[in-house]
């Protein structure tokens, strides 16, 4: 009996590949991403809330590319905070700093386990759509089976640009108080890591995708 070829859950997402900071579409769009920070507008003055409100305004107004504002909500992982706190609590020579730093991770444990703890990222996408590449002459000659460019002077003509876009936007929030940095490769791959895979995230960390061995790369791309 023939083995059953394994799927990639890959194959399901819209995500082709992740290059140089650029996500790479399989329908031949690119995207790179900034995290913002956040201001609490509540905490203004009526006179300020329209000031800021105004600047939000002229800078949409002022964009000539459409941009994507996504805000994510996750239960916080305070695991690696809580650990750190317990060895710092066994070096503690002071018993009463001992005690009550145990406590007060006491505490913690116990309010994470009756409450979900969450925290709130936001982030801007930065679009830039492509001609897909067609593979082959009949591709070409009937539209068939294309891709997006990964790779060559295209592919670095459409970082240019999307760098472009990001000083753009980047500058445009920043005049609104929200610094912002845009993600790289390794902190893309962690995002949509994350993302689609929230529970086993908090139970297995991430490896650093630059330590990624060759073999690795081509048993994954034998199992899509």
């Amino acid at each position: 009996m023939a083995k059953k070829k394994r799927i990639s859950t890959q194959k399901y997402l819209a995500i082709k590949e992740i290059r140089d900071g650029v996500v790479v579409l399989k329908n031949g769009g690119y995207r790179a991403v900034l995290m913002v920070n956040a201001i609490n507008f509540h905490l203004k003055s009526q006179g300020e809330q329209e000031s800021l409100m105004g600047a939000y305004q002229n800078f949409l107004n002022g964009l000539g590319f459409p941009i994507q504002i996504i805000v994510q909500s996750r239960v916080l992982d305070l695991d690696k905070y809580l650990k750190e706190l317990e060895v710092i609590a066994k070096q503690q020579d002071n018993r009463l700093l001992r005690n009550q730093t145990q406590d007060y991770i006491g505490f913690v444990r116990e309010l994470i386990g009756v409450a979900n703890i969450m925290s709130k990222t936001f982030y801007v996408v930065i679009p830039h759509e492509s001609q897909l590449i067609a593979k082959g002459f009949f591709a070409k000659l009937f539209g068939g089976a294309r891709t997006p460019a990964t790779l060559g002077k295209q592919f670095e003509k459409i970082k240019t640009d999307l760098v472009e876009r990001l000083s753009i936007v980047s500058n445009g929030l920043a005049v609104l108080g929200l610094s912002n940095i845009q993600l790289n490769t390794q902190e893309l791959v962690e995002l949509f890591y994350l993302a689609y895979n929230p529970d086993t995230a908090r139970r297995q960390k991430l490896f650093s995708v630059s330590n990624v061995d060759a073999s690795i790369i081509k048993h994954i791309q034998e199992a899509e």
